[in-house]
C-alpha cells in the first residue's frame, strides 16, 4: 500500500463512524417534557392517584431527564419500566416511595 492510502483510510474509518452514529442517533425522537404525556383524571387507575401521576412526570422530568433524553411511556412495555425505573433509579437518589411514583407514570398507573 502507498502511504497516501493509509492516510486516507486512518481519516476515512472516523468519519465513517461519526457519521453512522450521528445518523442512528438522529433516527432516536428526543422527547422534550412539553411533549410527554399529563396525566388527567382519565388516568387514574386502582392502583395510581391523579397525584401519583403528575408527582411521578414531574419526578421522571426532573430526575430522569437530567442525565438522559426523555423516552415516552409508550416507548417500553409496563413491564419493562417495572425493570427499567428500579435499575435506573439507583443513580438518581430517588426514595422507594419516588421509585414507585415514577413507576406509575411511566406505565400509566397499570
Amino acid at each position: 500500500m502507498n502511504k497516501d492510502f493509509k492516510i486516507s483510510k486512518a481519516f476515512f474509518i472516523p468519519i465513517a463512524i461519526v457519521l453512522v452514529a450521528f445518523s442512528l442517533s438522529s433516527c432516536k425522537k428526543n422527547l422534550s417534557s412539553d411533549s410527554l404525556y399529563t396525566p388527567t383524571a382519565a388516568d387514574v387507575t386502582s392502583t395510581a392517584t391523579l397525584a401519583d401521576l403528575e408527582a411521578g412526570r414531574n419526578l421522571f422530568i426532573s430526575k430522569c431527564g437530567a442525565c438522559h433524553s426523555l423516552y415516552s411511556p409508550d416507548s417500553y412495555s409496563a413491564a419493562s419500566w417495572k425493570s427499567i425505573v428500579p435499575n435506573m433509579a439507583s443513580r438518581t437518589n430517588l426514595t422507594a416511595a419516588q421509585i414507585t411514583q415514577v413507576t406509575k407514570y411511566v406505565t400509566r398507573g397499570k
